[in-house]
């Protein structure tokens, strides 16, 4: 049985590089890709997929969106470069089967499509955790508190700060999202001046004092 494919991602080059390593399987077709959300949800209710890649943060709602825009029918498992409790929990409860991150392998990829396929609930190590703790009651994900220079950040300019707070070089982040270095430069400029800080080490400081790693 062939396990038919839609990719959503806002980035083509990261689809491209899915797109290859899918073609490898023999038992899975890609059927279509999206790199938006309206785009993404009339290819896939036109496509019908068994399953859809859903990246988490894309320009007008993400994957939240997407998910609340499809007809019943395909699975969806999230793929995305945050590993952030509330970005999986989110996505987990606007109907989701699965969230892995983007370091997965390519056949690890392929093993999780088809375990979502097959009516199993995928997560990368830790993340289910996330979702236990949410559904269970034991650890809510609280409303974060008003932060106006936190809130101010794009998606993509937050996915930069948590690299950059994780000691990542600005070349390892451009390999991570696909980017290119000087892209990466933009952002991580446009991070500082938005959050007010002076240099690199600051900002760290910043975004740990937020829990933002």
């Amino acid at each position: 049985m062939t396990v038919r494919v839609f990719l959503v991602d806002d980035h083509a080059v990261f689809r491209s590089g899915v797109r290859a390593e899918l073609s490898r399987e023999t038992d899975m077709e890609v059927v279509g890709e999206a790199g938006g959300v309206a785009e993404a949800v009339a290819g896939i209710n036109a496509a019908r997929p068994d399953v859809v890649l859903l990246d988490v943060h894309m320009p007008d709602g993400g994957g939240v969106a997407v998910l609340a825009g499809i007809d019943d029918g395909p699975v969806c498992l999230a793929l995305s470069v945050s590993d952030a409790a509330e970005d999986v929990i989110a996505v987990i409860r606007a109907g989701a089967r699965g969230y892995v991150t983007k370091t997965i392998s390519g056949s690890e990829l392929a093993d999780g499509i088809r375990r979502v396929a097959g009516g199993d609930a995928v997560f990368s190590p830790r993340l289910a955790g996330f979702v236990l703790d949410s559904f269970t009651g034991k650890s809510p994900v609280p409303e974060p508190p008003l932060d106006p220079e936190l809130d101010s950040l794009t998606p993509r300019e937050l996915e930069v700060l948590r690299l950059l707070a994780r000691g990542y070089t600005y070349r390892e982040i451009a390999e991570k999202l696909y980017i290119s270095v000087k892209t990466v430069e933009t952002h991580a400029s446009n991070v500082l001046r938005k959050t007010q800080q002076s240099n690199r080490n600051a900002l760290t400081r910043w975004a740990h004092r937020r829990r933002i790693d």
